[in-house]
C-alpha cells in the first residue's frame, strides 16, 4: 500500500527534476541550511538554483512533496556511495528544515523527527532500501558537507530500524597505517579522495562526539564492527 496520500500534508511541485537513471537504493537526508523554511522552500522551486529534493519536512512536522519519487530530485550534487557515483539517480532526498551550520546549527524537534519517521519507512518499505544505505548527505560528499550533522538523531532511526545503529566498541584497533583504515573506509562506502575529511563524515555519522579527523583506536574499532556486521549479512 502507498500511504504518501496520508503523511504528505503538501504539495509544492519543483521543476527541477529529470528522469532518473538508476533505481532507488538509498535515502539521503539532508537540513535546508537556510534561515526559514519559506527561503528554503522558494529555492527548491527556482529554475535557476537547479536544486530540489523529494520531500522537505518543516520543524512542525509539515511533509512537503516536491518532487514525484519516479523523477531524479537535485539534492546530492556531486556525490558517492558503495559503487555509485549518480546519487541524484539511486536515491529519494528529504530536506529537513534547520539552519544548519552557517546560521544557528540546532537539534531536531521531536516534531519533526515524528514526521520524518513515517515516511522514511514508507520509502525504505516501497523501495527496499537496506539500513546501510540511510545516509547523510556528508556520508555522500564528505568533502563538500555536514548535514544533516552531529545532533541528527541517528539512534532514533537506529531503534526503529531504519538506519544503522552505533555499534559497540569492544576494543580499540589501530589499524597499521592510515592507508589500511581508508581503504576499509571506502570498503563500507565512503568516497576517500580526501581522506580526512572522509573520517571527519564517518564521525559525524557513528562517533559525534568527536569528530576531529584523526584516526584512532576508537573509529577503527567502530568501522571493524560496521563491516563485520555488512559481512555477516546484517545491515539489511
Amino acid at each position: 500500500m502507498d500511504l504518501r496520500r496520508w503523511l504528505v500534508h503538501r504539495e509544492v511541485p519543483s521543476p527541477n527534476h529529470n528522469v532518473r537513471k538508476l533505481p532507488v537504493s538509498m535515502v539521503v537526508l539532508h537540513y535546508t541550511g537556510m534561515r526559514t523554511a519559506a527561503e528554503a522552500l522558494e529555492r527548491m522551486c527556482n529554475p535557476a538554483a537547479e536544486v530540489s529534493a523529494h520531500y522537505m519536512i518543516d520543524t512542525d512536522g509539515t511533509v512537503i512533496q516536491l518532487v514525484d519519487e519516479e523523477r531524479r530530485a537535485w539534492h546530492a550534487g556531486k556525490s558517492y556511495w558503495r559503487g555509485v557515483t549518480d546519487v541524484n539517480s539511486a536515491s529519494v532526498g528529504i530536506e529537513l528544515v534547520n539552519p544548519g551550520h552557517e546560521f544557528g546549527y540546532r537539534p531536531f524537534p521531536e516534531e519533526q523527527m515524528e514526521a520524518l519517521l513515517p515516511l522514511l519507512a514508507d520509502i525504505v518499505r516501497r523501495h527496499d532500501v537496506p539500513r546501510a544505505n540511510v545516509v547523510g548527505h556528508s556520508d555522500v560528499a564528505p568533502a563538500r558537507k555536514l548535514d544533516p550533522g552531529e545532533l541528527f538523531a541517528w539512534d532514533m532511526l537506529a531503534r526503529h530500524h531504519l538506519a544503522l545503529p552505533v555499534p559497540p566498541v569492544r576494543m580499540r584497533l589501530v589499524y597499521d597505517n592510515p592507508g589500511a583504515f581508508y581503504l576499509a573506509l571506502e570498503r563500507f562506502g565512503y568516497d576517500i579522495a580526501d581522506g580526512r575529511a572522509a573520517v571527519r563524515a564517518f564521525q559525524r555519522r557513528f562517533r559525534p562526539k568527536r569528530i576531529d579527523g584523526e584516526i584512532d583506536g576508537e573509529c577503527g574499532a567502530l568501522l571493524f564492527e560496521l563491516l563485520l556486521e555488512r559481512d555477516l549479512g546484517r545491515t539489511r
